[in-house]
């Protein structure tokens, strides 16, 4: 068992899909299939459940998950400072923000960064921003771009880049909930909301909700990722209360038939960049770290 065995078993715990992952790690199915087979058989233990529908990862797999990721940090860290030539850092650094951080705050610290470690790997994952923080807890990213929420996890750092403002989005054409949106005094009570499933933008709307009394609110539905509840909107699904950025993000055909029904409805909230404490002490991501830090205490 090396390091790749331990990166396939790894992507495959992140897909739950053998053809998937072979086809992303570039190694045939049947080769896949025997190095688990081979990892089952070193522990003792099975590590996946399979049947023709589904693959899930056991109790088993899941304690060996969390040892494979340790392995492959200390063999990064190792690596790093073992590949240090002519005062360059050299290696790999992993990265998680939502698809529209990965527009709207990433760019320009990458461009730097580039230019004073041309010889670091960025890796680049993106999903719910709700979920940063943990992926940073759980080692899956070094660094990610995360809002704050409102209570900072025990070991995990903060850099705040600026605010984000949340604005009311509703759909620019008519639906079957306008005539109450657009009363004197909306009937919020019987207005369909989209809501993130969880995160700082949720625990904003949970408050509003609860300032507003609405008790009940109706829900059509709870979704993973901000920029799929635009989408929502656009469609006439319903109301969602969202950070701007991701509308202004958007594409335009997004854009176009969704408008803000309000701004200034609730506090704005924090954005930035999180690391585990510890890990600063590691080379490439303190590079990253301070970078960040240079870069927005100038703008």
């Amino acid at each position: 068992m090396n390091i790749r065995d331990l990166k396939l078993y790894l992507h495959l715990c992140e897909t739950c899909h053998f053809g998937m992952t072979a086809n992303a790690m570039h190694v045939s199915p049947s080769t896949l299939s025997r190095q688990i087979q081979r990892m089952e058989d070193y522990f003792g233990h099975p590590l996946f459940i399979r049947d023709n529908r589904q693959v899930q990862i056991t109790q088993v797999g899941e304690k060996v998950k969390r040892f494979a990721l340790q392995v492959i940090s200390q063999h990064q860290q190792l690596k790093q400072e073992l590949e240090l030539s002519n005062q360059q850092l050299i290696g790999e650094l992993r990265l998680f923000c939502s698809v529209t951080a990965a527009y709207s705050h990433l760019p320009d610290i990458l461009d730097q960064f580039r230019i004073h470690y041309p010889l670091i790997e960025i890796k680049l994952s993106t999903g719910d921003a709700a979920d940063a923080v943990e992926k940073v807890q759980s080692n899956e990213a070094d660094l990610a771009i995360a809002g704050k929420p409102k209570q900072l996890p025990a070991g995990v750092e903060f850099l705040k880049f600026g605010e984000i403002e949340m604005v009311l989005l509703i759909p620019k054409l008519n639906s079957t909930f306008s005539d109450k949106l657009h009363q004197k005094k909306p009937d919020w009570h019987n207005i369909p909301f989209i809501l993130p499933e969880h995160g700082p933008s949720r625990q904003r709307i949970d408050l509003w909700f609860k300032q507003q009394k609405i008790t009940s609110p109706k829900i059509y539905a709870t979704v993973a990722g901000h920029e799929a509840i635009v989408s929502m909107v656009a469609l006439g699904c319903g109301v969602a209360l969202l950070p701007k950025v991701v509308m202004e993000n958007s594409p335009e055909r997004i854009r176009e038939r969704i408008t803000e029904w309000s701004t200034n409805l609730m506090q704005p909230f924090d954005i930035g960049m999180c690391v585990q404490k510890r890990r600063l002490s590691e080379k490439i991501i303190a590079a990253f770290w301070n970078l960040s830090n240079l870069n927005h205490t100038k703008n």
